[in-house]
């Protein structure tokens, strides 16, 4: 038993200088080498949405709530082009000050519910109070804020027991193991009503959401029940006041 409880601290205190070392370190190309557009500026070919709240204009992808069309659920536009797992996903936003919108990845449809999505989500905000943070939509909530590196532990929890383990829309065994920088200056880095980049790179249990080139949060997810490791691809609108949000230059690379 003393033998098993040395050798599980020990791989977490790996897993945590690993973290933080390649965080203090991490470089993102500006190559897009191997990147294949998934938005072609014209259409919504390629893409499955309510046409009420999505459209093309001005070559850009837009999502749209006004006064007559308020939501009382998110919406999600999603890509029909494959499945992400191991991949890299780089695109541009400008969003609405009272916009919230998000990039959900490996997640999956919700059973009755027509353009719903639960899985991860690069959140992104009008006010960037969350945007970049991990935010699991319709599951364990959120996973890192802004500024964040996070390693989530392994718990037996199945989804009838998710909420037991949420708190003020925090998923408790979150353990913040580092910051990926101070979070004025990464918020001050986002630009407001204007066009910002966005680079997602997951990579087995690790996700990490760049935004104009900062880390700003960094997850490895060891919870084996709970984490996803493929799924779905989509952008959102959310339930809240009319908003609007336009992704532009959208391309995906996937990992062998």
């Amino acid at each position: 038993m003393k033998y098993f409880i040395k050798a599980k601290l020990l791989a977490i205190c790996l897993t945590m200088f690993y973290i933080l070392v390649s965080c203090g370190s991490s470089k993102i190309s500006s190559s897009n080498l191997g990147f294949e557009s998934i938005f072609d500026g014209k259409s919504l070919s390629g893409w499955e949405g309510d046409p009420v709240y999505w459209r093309v204009e001005n070559d850009n992808l837009v999502g749209e709530v006004t006064p007559s069309t308020i939501l009382d659920r998110n919406s999600f536009i999603i890509w029909k082009g494959g499945i992400t797992k191991d991949f890299e996903l780089k695109t541009e936003y400008r969003i609405s000050e009272d916009g919230n919108s998000g990039i959900n990845y490996r997640s999956q449809r919700v059973s009755g519910l027509s353009h719903a999505l639960a899985g991860y989500q690069c959140d992104i905000d009008g006010k960037n109070r969350f945007t970049g943070m991990n935010y699991e939509e319709r599951k364990r909530t959120t996973l890192a804020n802004p500024g964040k590196v996070v390693v989530i532990e392994d718990q037996p929890i199945e989804d009838s027991q998710l909420n037991k383990f949420i708190k003020n829309n925090q998923w408790l065994p979150s353990k913040d193991v580092g910051n990926t920088g101070e979070i004025n200056f990464l918020k001050s880095q986002i630009k407001t009503n204007d066009w910002n980049s966005v680079h997602i790179i997951v990579k087995g249990n690790r996700m990490q959401h760049f935004i104009n080139g900062n880390l700003i949060s960094d997850v490895t997810d060891n919870d084996i029940v709970n984490r996803s490791s493929d799924g779905l691809l989509g952008v959102q609108v959310h339930v809240g006041p009319p908003m609007k949000i336009e992704y532009r230059n959208m391309m995906i690379k996937h990992s062998n």
